[in-house]
């Protein structure tokens, strides 16, 4: 059995991943910045009552992600997998036309708080002499340069820059560093707006046209990430769901495919 923590798992792909370990039969901690579970999420979680337990969390601020570690440690007494998972998007905007407040926010929760998550997270699995850490790729991982959501990819090519980079740092350790990369899924990051309006991406054609054969549901990617996550030993992994293999094969399927996500 093992004690896992996810920051940003209220929803999308961060609250799949915590129902499948809860039915792996671990013990998960669930984070998000409200002071307690939203109702849908606590329904959902019904039949796994001591299993779990909710910590707010803001992941920009360094001393909100130690509470979550200190208290994690309190319920369970070791965590053996931290996942830095909480993300920000911006508006579908180009760069300049971006106001402050969301390049500030995209900054400081997609790069500061991964950066925090991963210093807690190592300094006490050194301590307790194990453990795991996992970072969520995204666009710009890859080096794609989609217009209109560059402030995004830069995150998240730095989060793999950092990444890469803590696994050479914990070499010889026992202490772990990967990367989970779940490619295009269907979730608020795609049909809300940092607000919680409706998106102007997802009315592109283009864009619609292109997520319609890559993307897939958060459920669909927790249950293939999750048990590579438990099974995996190996320092410096990249768990990844939609290879190009598998991208190569849905376009040349696409037009085979009726199942549409928007």
């Amino acid at each position: 059995m093992k004690n896992i923590v996810i920051t940003g798992s209220t929803r999308g792909i961060g609250f799949s991943m915590a129902m499948e370990f809860l039915r792996a039969g671990c013990n998960v901690i669930l984070s998000g910045r409200g002071e307690r579970l939203p109702e849908a999420a606590a329904a959902s979680l019904s039949l796994f009552e001591g299993k779990y337990i909710y910590v707010p969390c803001n992941v920009q601020h360094k001393a909100s992600l130690q509470n979550l570690w200190d208290t994690s440690m309190d319920q369970w007494g070791r965590i053996d997998i931290w996942i830095n998972n909480a993300g920000q998007n911006a508006p579908h905007k180009y760069a300049w036309e971006t106001g402050e407040s969301y390049t500030d926010n995209i900054i400081k929760t997609n790069i500061t708080g991964m950066i925090y998550g991963s210093q807690i997270a190592a300094a006490g699995m050194l301590k307790q002499g194990h453990g795991a850490i996992y970072s969520m790729e995204g666009l710009g991982s890859n080096n794609m340069i989609q217009p209109k959501t560059i402030l995004y990819g830069t995150t998240k090519h730095a989060l793999t820059y950092f990444t890469k980079g803590l696994t050479k740092e914990l070499e010889g350790t026992g202490i772990l560093a990967g990367r989970l990369s779940p490619g295009m899924m269907l979730t608020d990051f795609i049909t809300r707006t940092p607000d919680g309006d409706p998106s102007e991406v997802i009315s592109d054609e283009r864009f619609r046209r292109i997520f319609n054969i890559l993307a897939d549901k958060p459920e669909t990617v927790a249950k293939f990430l999750v048990p590579r996550i438990l099974s995996n030993t190996r320092n410096g992994a990249q768990i990844a769901w939609l290879t190009n293999r598998k991208a190569a094969w849905r376009f040349m399927t696409a037009g085979f495919r009726k199942d549409r996500l928007i």
